[in-house]
């Protein structure tokens, strides 16, 4: 590994024992991916998947500890994964003494994090990108981000840089400054294995169609033709749409970088220069995506069982996006005569969205129809046998993937959170 003047210094220890540990991972994790250099974190910010405060995690502490008396801050702030646990979204006795046992090292967590050098008290969020937060890269930008999907986003939407990295390696590359050179940081590792046709009859859902790329293509880079003709700009509506679809494509494959022809900021400069020699081809049309979503997996114990919860916001829902919501129920609720929901429904946002969204008149709509608004992560909530064995709903196609919960499309879910049958 071919390091710089100061990446050596801090190897040898000149900053630390500690320090040159955290190094020393960083280049054995580069080599093993064939890298032959580092290069410095160019990113304001960086983004820590790591949020939840697992008792069985006491590795992780021990680390955080070592780090932080070892004097290996972070030399950049960061902001990082939902927390797992809000008080306000639905749980029974049993629920919640399990939850205070499983969460239970959250408080010492949280005091771990802001001493390594979180952005602020309210930065937990899947969504850091967004404008109420303030961690969102220039084009260019190289990160150390783990979670895969703000690291899609900011990759794809923003043409920031970052491959898609383990927890604990995001705050390691944060706390030397530096990240080993490969995959997406290069340039031929941006360029795309496939090219993904779009013949649908009409604008896909963005859960629906990403799921059924990422399963195609997996870890490769996809380059999408004919969406472009549903957006005239990456303007609010659009980057929430991707948002959603990178999520899925990174959930359901492990995609870490997409191309939109004449939208994504290296497609709209470079175009098809960006397909690789030899790449492939897949044709997406309406009977794909019904075929993707008929071959989901249900894994309730009741397939018929009436749902006792409904997620909607995973990733975190934009401002824009809890607005769109807020009409829609209140349209369908109106047109049905009903004024609650029949479901129990979640919507989940950034802390940071969620303070500016109380002041307005949409979130007190919102609640009057039932709608619980919290910051949480929905698949830490759900990620545990209590609530495994819950018949939840979700349009999340990241929710589906690594949870118990079933998939339904957004007009779908609509339906049946406002009175409607399964």
């Amino acid at each position: 590994m071919e390091l710089t003047e100061r990446q050596q210094a801090i190897l040898d220890g000149k900053e630390g024992e500690v320090k040159a540990k955290v190094m020393r991972t960083l280049i054995m994790y580069g080599e093993t991916f064939g890298s032959t250099r580092m290069v410095d974190i160019t990113g304001e910010y960086g983004h820590l998947v790591t949020s939840f405060g697992l008792s069985v995690m006491k590795p992780v502490y021990d680390l955080m500890d070592t780090l932080i008396d070892g004097g290996a801050i972070s030399g950049q702030k960061f902001s990082v994964d939902p927390r797992p646990l809000d008080g306000s979204v639905p749980s029974n006795l049993i629920q919640n003494l399990f939850f205070k046992v499983m969460y239970s090292k959250q408080a010492d967590y949280d005091a771990q994090l802001k001493k390594l050098g979180i952005l602020a008290d309210d930065a937990y969020t899947c969504t850091c990108y967004m404008d109420e937060v303030g961690n969102t890269p220039k084009e260019g930008d190289i990160l150390s981000w783990a979670e895969s999907s703000a690291v899609v986003y900011a990759n794809s939407i923003l043409g920031a840089r970052c491959n898609r990295n383990s927890g604990i390696l995001d705050l390691f590359g944060s706390i030397v400054g530096c990240v080993p050179y490969f995959g997406l940081l290069t340039d031929e590792g941006r360029k795309a294995d496939w090219l993904i046709e779009v013949r649908t009859s009409k604008k896909p859902e963005a859960q629906l169609i990403g799921s059924a790329i990422g399963m195609k293509v997996m870890e490769d880079v996809p380059y999408v033709v004919g969406l472009d003709k549903y957006f005239g700009s990456l303007d609010d509506e659009a980057k929430a749409y991707f948002k959603d679809f990178g999520a899925a494509t990174a959930s359901n494959g492990a995609v870490g970088l997409y191309h939109i022809e004449n939208l994504t900021p290296e497609a709209k400069r470079m175009g098809r220069s960006l397909l690789r020699e030899g790449y492939k081809t897949f044709l997406i049309d309406d009977e794909v995506l019904e075929n993707t979503q008929r071959n989901y997996p249900v894994i309730w114990k009741d397939k018929n069982a009436r749902p006792r919860l409904a997620f909607i916001g995973c990733p975190h829902l934009s401002r824009a996006q809890l607005e769109s919501w807020e009409e829609r129920i209140g349209n369908e609720l109106k047109r049905k005569g009903a004024k609650k929901l029949s479901i129990k429904t979640v919507m989940t946002a950034a802390p940071a969205v969620l303070k500016e969204f109380r002041k307005s008149d949409a979130y007190k709509r919102l609640e009057s129809y039932g709608v619980i608004i919290s910051y949480i992560c929905p698949l830490m909530y759900m990620n545990n046998p209590m609530c495994g064995s819950m018949p939840v709903i979700t349009c999340s196609n990241k929710l589906r993937t690594y949870t118990s919960a079933r998939y339904f499309k957004e007009d779908e879910l609509l339906a049946i959170i406002t009175g409607g049958a399964l």
